[in-house]
C-alpha cells in the first residue's frame, strides 16, 4: 500500500476541558501556548478539573494531521509511541479505525497526555506530559514505510527531546534518500527561541514544505510584514504555507505568492486548527489539486475545526463539499 503522507510525532491522548479565565489564572500557566509538565503536575491539573465535562481523543500535532488526511479519505501512516495501558489501547484503536497505519509497538511506560484548557475566547492552553512518547527513537522509523509515501510530515515538538529529535532527523534523512518530499511544521513560537539555528539548517537543506503561523514566521525571520516573511522563508524552502488565522493564509510555491481567503466562523476552540490546515493542504497537493485549490480546502477545514470543540472533524467533508470548493 502506498501513502500520501507518513507522519512522525509525539503520540498523545488529548484531554479537553472548557475552563474560565479565573481557573487558568489559578493554575498559573501562560495562556494560549504549550507547556511541558511532568506526571505529578498533570495529575494536579486533572484534579482541579474534577466535576467538569471532559472529552478525550487521540492527539499530538502530527497525529491530528494524519487523522485529518484520513478523514479526507487520504492514505496515511504514523510513527508515534504509546504505552501498554488503557490510554494507549484507546489511541491505537481509534487511529486504526479511520485507516491510519501504525506499526510502532507499544512500550511499558505510560501513554503521554495533553490537557487542553479552552477559555471562553476560544484560546487553548496546552499542558503536555510526554510520557512514553518521548522515547520514540530512530529504531521506530521504518524506511520501508517511508519509501511508500509522497511526503514525510514532521512536527517541531519532536525537537524538545534527544530521542525524538533523532527520530525526526532519521525520518527526514530516509525521506531525502528515497526521493520523498519533506514537510515540517514549526509547531510553536517557543520552539524557535531554542532551536532557531537548527530549524534554519533544516529549512535550507532538507525541508520541501514549511508550515508556520505568523508569530512563528516573524520569530524565524525577524521581519514583521507578512509577505516579506513568506518570501524570506521561500528563498530557502521550496514551498511555504503561512497561516494567518481568520485572515486566511499565504502560500508560496515556485516563486508564486498565492493568497488564500479566510473562513468566517464563530470560534469555539482553536485546538488543532493548524493541524487541520496542514491536513487539508497535504491531502490536496498529494491528490491532484492545485496549490490554490488545496489552500482553499485547508482554509475551510481549519475553519470547521475552529467552529467546534476538539481537534477531530465532527463532520468530515463530503465528496460534494470538496468538489464545490474546487470550482
Amino acid at each position: 500500500m502506498s501513502y500520501d503522507v507518513y507522519g512522525v510525532g509525539n503520540a498523545l491522548v488529548d484531554i479537553q476541558a472548557s475552563v474560565s479565565d479565573e481557573i487558568l489564572r489559578e493554575l498559573d500557566f501562560s495562556k494560549g501556548i504549550m507547556t511541558l509538565v511532568d506526571e505529578a503536575v498533570q495529575s494536579q491539573v486533572l484534579s482541579k478539573l474534577s466535576g467538569q465535562e471532559i472529552t478525550r481523543c487521540p492527539g499530538g500535532s502530527a497525529a491530528n494531521t494524519m487523522m485529518g488526511i484520513a478523514d479526507f479519505r487520504g492514505r496515511v501512516a504514523y510513527a508515534g509511541k504509546v504505552g501498554s495501558d488503557e490510554l494507549g489501547d484507546f489511541f491505537l484503536a481509534d487511529m486504526r479505525k479511520i485507516g491510519v497505519g501504525i506499526e510502532v509497538p507499544p512500550a511499558k511506560e505510560s501513554t503521554g497526555t495533553c490537557v487542553v484548557l479552552i477559555t471562553p475566547d476560544a484560546q487553548r492552553t496546552m499542558l503536555t506530559c510526554l510520557g512514553v512518547s518521548a522515547t520514540l527513537s530512530p529504531d521506530d522509523i521504518s524506511e520501508a514505510e517511508i519509501k511508500k509515501a509522497k511526503y514525510v510530515y514532521v512536527e517541531g515538538y519532536l525537537f524538545t527531546g534527544d530521542s525524538t529529535k533523532a527520530a525526526a532527523l532519521k525520518a527526514i534523512e530516509l525521506a531525502k534518500k528515497n526521493g520523498v518530499r519533506v514537510a515540517f511544521t514549526v509547531s510553536d513560537p517557543f520552539l524557535i527561541q531554542h532551536y532557531r539555528e537548527h530549524f534554519w539548517e533544516l529549512i535550507e537543506n532538507s525541508i520541501d514544505l514549511l508550515f508556520c503561523n505568523l508569530d512563528e514566521a516573524r520569530s524565524l525571520t525577524g521581519k514583521t510584514d507578512i509577505v516579506e516573511c513568506a518570501q524570506y522563508i521561500h528563498q530557502q524552502a521550496c514551498d511555504v504555507a503561512l497561516t494567518l488565522g481568520k485572515n486566511g493564509s499565504l502560500l508560496m510555491s515556485d516563486k508564486e505568492l498565492i493568497p488564500i481567503e479566510g473562513v468566517t466562523v464563530d470560534a469555539i476552540d482553536t485546538t488543532g486548527a493548524g493541524d487541520m490546515y496542514a491536513a487539508g493542504l497535504l491531502y490536496g497537493i498529494t491528490n491532484g489539486m492545485s496549490w490554490y485549490q488545496a489552500g482553499r480546502l485547508a482554509s475551510h477545514a481549519a475553519g470547521r475545526i475552529v467552529g467546534q470543540r476538539g481537534a477531530r472533524l465532527a463532520q468530515p467533508f463530503t465528496h460534494d463539499e470538496i468538489r464545490e470548493l474546487l470550482r
